[in-house]
């Protein structure tokens, strides 16, 4: 995890350009650098942290110039009283980015129920929560967060889904099919799973949740013994000892019957040519194109 931040990485994390951070700096010195040995200059997590908070109430209308009158409690202060006020989707994202980099998970518990509250649970999760992940992921990629703070996060919205699941009242279905959710072999990454789950059950479907890390032959297992309409999985990791291509043949070969409803970065980044073996198996893009299935 990255101690020492250059202002190019401040810009890509906060979404402030270098050049305006430089002129706030000497403008305003809402920043204060610190030199190597060698006289590079660089930033600390604390300066990170400040600049995301400037970030999110300049974003919103408040002038550099008020800002930079605060000092960090102030800040703080200033940026709490914001989010509990009139706010945006958008604004909360960037509240869940100060909350992975405190690891504070009152601050994390509040901007979710609070979302929730003025956005409804669906907007939250798909608004909210799936494009601080995706920020998220762009921080790992950067070296800013370290894997436990990735961990940390993302078992806290986990719990979130499960339990906006768990809170449920599903509609009236008069006629209900039954879906399958799995994740291949070594494939961990489940939010997206559990989300689609949640969509699926609200509608008032039978589902069937086995999660990580299911063998193609346990599926197929599961899905003759329940006759299964549809199967659900989002891949973003390669299946050990086969390609895309294998893994979708294996599917239609050794799963008959139900459609296979896929998604994942294995597929939308088109990282690795894939055909799609038959007409059962769809992709689709987001959770707007899979409620359509649903």
């Amino acid at each position: 995890m990255l101690s020492k931040y250059s202002i190019k990485d401040l810009e890509r994390i906060s979404g402030i350009k270098a050049h305006t951070l430089r002129i706030w700096e000497q403008r305003y010195e809402i920043l204060h650098p610190e030199r190597t040995g060698t006289n590079i200059r660089y930033y600390t997590s604390s300066d990170l942290k400040r600049i995301l908070n400037i970030s999110l109430l300049n974003t919103n209308g408040i002038k550099i110039s008020n800002i930079a009158k605060l000092n960090n409690d102030q800040l703080i202060k200033e940026v709490d009283r914001f989010l509990n006020g009139n706010i945006k989707e958008s604004d909360q994202v960037e509240n869940l980015v100060l909350c992975l980099m405190d690891l504070d998970e009152n601050r994390f518990e509040k901007t979710i129920i609070n979302s929730v509250e003025k956005f409804g649970f669906e907007n939250t999760i798909e608004k909210i929560v799936f494009p601080f992940l995706r920020h998220m992921g762009n921080m790992w990629q950067l070296g800013v967060i370290s894997p436990a703070q990735e961990h940390y996060i993302s078992n806290l919205i986990r719990q979130k889904i499960i339990a906006g699941i768990n809170d449920l009242m599903p509609v009236l279905n008069k006629s209900p099919k039954k879906y399958i959710f799995f994740l291949p072999q070594l494939e961990m990454h489940e939010l997206g799973l559990l989300y689609a789950h949640y969509l699926t059950k609200l509608r008032g479907h039978t589902c069937f949740y086995l999660g990580q890390c299911v063998p193609i032959e346990d599926l197929a297992g599961i899905s003759k013994s329940v006759k299964a309409d549809f199967i659900v999985s989002i891949l973003t990791a390669k299946v050990p000892g086969m390609g895309i291509n294998s893994f979708l043949n294996s599917c239609n070969e050794n799963v008959p019957g139900p459609v296979f409803l896929l998604s994942g970065r294995l597929l939308l980044a088109m990282n690795e040519k894939y055909k799609i073996p038959s007409k059962r198996f769809k992709v689709f893009e987001n959770f707007e194109a899979y409620k359509e299935f649903a």
